[in-house]
C-alpha cells in the first residue's frame, strides 16, 4: 500500500533529512558535523523502515514518533549553533538547516494523523464482520 497519503508524508520527511545532511556540512560545534551526519543517516534509515512497514501501523507510528523526537533535538541543536554563528558572506545560507527538521516534523505529524485514521477505519470494518 505504497500509494497512501501517509507514505507521501513520510517520504517528504525522509527528503527533509537528506537535504539536512547536504546543507549541514558547515556545522561545527561539539564535533557537530559527525553528530549531524549520524543523526540524519539514522533519520533516513528510520524513515525508510517506517515507509516500508505499512502493514504494521503501530510500528509505523512508533518509528515516526522516534523520528519526531530526533528531529526536535536536531532543531534545538541547530538553533543553538545558529545563535552562536557569526553572520557574513561566508555563511550565506545561515538559518536554513533547522527548517528541514521542522518540515520533517510537520510531515511526520501529518503522516501519524493519516495512519491513525486508517487504524480507526480498519477497526470499524472489523466490528462490522
Amino acid at each position: 500500500m505504497l500509494q497512501r497519503i501517509q507514505t507521501v508524508w513520510i517520504f517528504l520527511a525522509v527528503l527533509g533529512a537528506v537535504f539536512l545532511n547536504l546543507t549541514a556540512q558547515d556545522f561545527d560545534i561539539f564535533g557537530g558535523n559527525l553528530t549531524i551526519n549520524i543523526s540524519t543517516v539514522l533519520l533516513i534509515v528510520i524513515g525508510l523502515l517506517s515507509l516500508f512497514s505499512f502493514k504494521n501501523r503501530k510500528r509505523q507510528i512508533l518509528l515516526n514518533n522516534i523520528s519526531i523526537i530526533i528531529n526536535a533535538l536536531l532543531v534545538g541543536l541547530l538553533t543553538y549553533w545558529l545563535l552562536n554563528l557569526s553572520g557574513g558572506i561566508q555563511f550565506p545560507e545561515k538559518g536554513i538547516e533547522p527548517i528541514f527538521s521542522l518540515i520533517s516534523i510537520i510531515c511526520l505529524l501529518l503522516a501519524n494523523v493519516y495512519i491513525r485514521k486508517d487504524e480507526r477505519l480498519v477497526k470499524s470494518v472489523d466490528r462490522l464482520r
